[in-house]
């Protein structure tokens, strides 16, 4: 029995440890992909990526099961509800279905981009330069942002472009661009003003809480007849730090009070500004005049032809002002340079594509090597060898986070064409120059594949900062397998050719 030779091994422990990063799981359930903040379920400690087995004892194997056993909401008493994960078992008590979003169990810990599961990707620059630093640290406020939107399969990462622009990239699975744009573009700056004078911003400098989620000091208020419709009037209640407190105390204490048919209220009332722009006056009651209270009620409404559309835009408003109080305006004022749209249904007939023509040009290859050299396992090591290529780049893939788009697809077909070129290289050097060894001859290959990754190498550099990073994933991927091909997947096929020959 011929000797396995190191390098043959080496390829069989990577295919191994690859397959065990991709790790296929046949785990039933569903899957939190996200848990809005300071809801009831966040702080009851429900995470994204815990696996939801049974609500009420009734198991839960699909998204289906899930929403059927919370068909029991909204109740008007609160309903306990008790939640067990693949960690451990959650008691809830609520009047409404649990603000979490769940999908299904992924079939491998393989990641796909937007460009295959769907959703918005915004190219988003500040008005001014910005440094690495500066840039990490406008990703860190935004992504606590839009975290409080509850927003699943969120990614925002830093890229730049060849000319030394810095941008940040954010990736939103199922928002709409239009959606998108409203997210990011605006800065979020709010102001809460009596007269000239700013009483309070938002952040936590000057916000202590927000109430949200908790039908007794936030909700929507009523519902009446506009002239454009209907309007909804919502409210809730923030809690200001010490410091706010004072100085609202020290701005009303000189204000004049009025009587009015409503009640006696303070002269000037409390204007409420968002991006610059008024979107609601309070008046202040005449017992908060020079009184230090930590709490404030914020009102505001919605609009719109119907009911229910008014209802959606007084949540929107109401949910977008709770939002930049909590998280306070962005640094700086952002501009959107590209805005894409990306199908879910475009991503998986490409998915289902490439792997046909993936499949079938391997085929075909292996079939024209066992046409022209007639041996039937030269063919079935070129065959293993481009498949035990394509599972240590998953693998990689897998183990890094990394998550294949379009462009990461792209780059492993062009490592299975450059690796199906540099095999059949190896194949002809095994079979010419027969005044050479077999091991010189193989020799000699190898070091025409090693020139021709170095090649390879330098021009895929500047892929990875080109575009603005848009075209990272090509360079990522092909880097991969170029990489681990001449250094597992090569020397052990020559090695396995070199056996074949022998």
């Amino acid at each position: 029995m011929a000797k396995i030779s190191w390098r043959v091994w080496l390829l069989i422990f990577a295919i191994l440890a690859s397959i065990l990063a991709i790790r296929p799981t046949f785990q039933t359930g569903v899957m939190i992909s996200s848990v809005e903040h300071n809801s009831t379920a966040f702080e009851s400690g429900l995470r994204t990526g815990q696996i939801i087995k049974s609500i009420n004892g009734q198991p839960i194997k699909n998204i289906k099961d899930f929403s059927s056993a919370l068909e029991i909401f909204p109740t008007v008493e609160k309903t306990k509800l008790v939640i067990q994960t693949n960690e451990q078992e959650y008691i809830l008590f609520l009047n409404q279905i649990p603000q979490i979003s769940v999908k299904k169990i992924p079939f491998t810990r393989i990641k796909f981009g937007l460009d295959i599961e769907g959703g918005s990707r915004a190219l988003v620059k500040p008005e001014v330069d910005l440094s690495s630093s500066e840039i990490n640290d406008l990703i860190a406020v935004t992504s606590e942002r839009l975290n409080v939107y509850g927003l699943s399969d969120l990614v925002i990462r830093p890229v730049s472009d060849l000319a030394g622009n810095n941008f940040m990239l954010v990736e939103i699975a199922g928002a709409t661009p239009t959606e998108l744009r409203e997210l990011v573009s605006k800065q979020g700056k709010f102001e809460a003003k009596i007269g000239n004078e700013t009483v309070f911003i938002g952040g936590d400098k000057d916000i202590a809480s927000v109430c949200r989620n908790d039908a007794s000091c936030s909700g929507i208020e009523s519902c009446y007849a506009v002239q454009e419709g209907q309007a909804c009037k919502f409210r809730f209640v923030i809690y200001l730090s010490e410091e706010a407190a004072k100085k609202h105390a020290d701005i009303t204490s000189k204000l004049k009070v009025n009587a009015t048919e409503q009640g006696r209220f303070l002269e000037k009332k409390l204007d409420l500004y968002l991006d610059d722009q008024l979107v609601d006056s309070l008046l202040i009651s005449e017992d908060l005049k020079g009184r230090v209270t930590t709490q404030i009620q914020i009102q505001g409404s919605g609009v719109g032809a119907t009911t229910k559309e008014a209802l959606d835009d007084a949540n929107q408003a109401m949910n977008k002002l709770q939002t930049v109080l909590i998280t306070g305006s962005l640094p700086y004022k952002l501009e959107i340079v590209k805005l894409d749209t990306i199908s879910p249904t475009l991503g998986d007939k490409f998915i289902i594509y490439i792997l046909f023509a993936g499949v079938a040009a391997i085929l075909a290859v292996a079939l024209i090597v066992f046409i022209r050299y007639r041996k039937i396992k030269s063919s079935l090591a070129l065959l293993l060898t481009s498949f035990s290529e394509v599972i240590i780049i998953l693998g990689i893939a897998s183990l890094i986070h990394w998550n294949l788009d379009l462009p990461s697809i792209a780059g492993i077909l062009a490592v299975i064409g450059t690796g199906v070129d540099q095999q059949i290289v190896i194949l002809d050097e095994s079979h010419s120059g027969k005044s050479l060894s077999v091991k010189q001859r193989l020799k000699r290959a190898l070091f025409i594949v090693v020139s021709a990754y170095f090649t390879s190498l330098v021009s895929l550099l500047p892929l990875y900062w080109a575009g603005a990073g848009l075209l990272k994933g090509f360079a990522v991927t092909t880097i991969i397998g170029i990489t681990s091909a001449v250094l597992i997947t090569r020397p052990a096929f020559a090695d396995i050719i070199r056996k074949i020959e022998e």
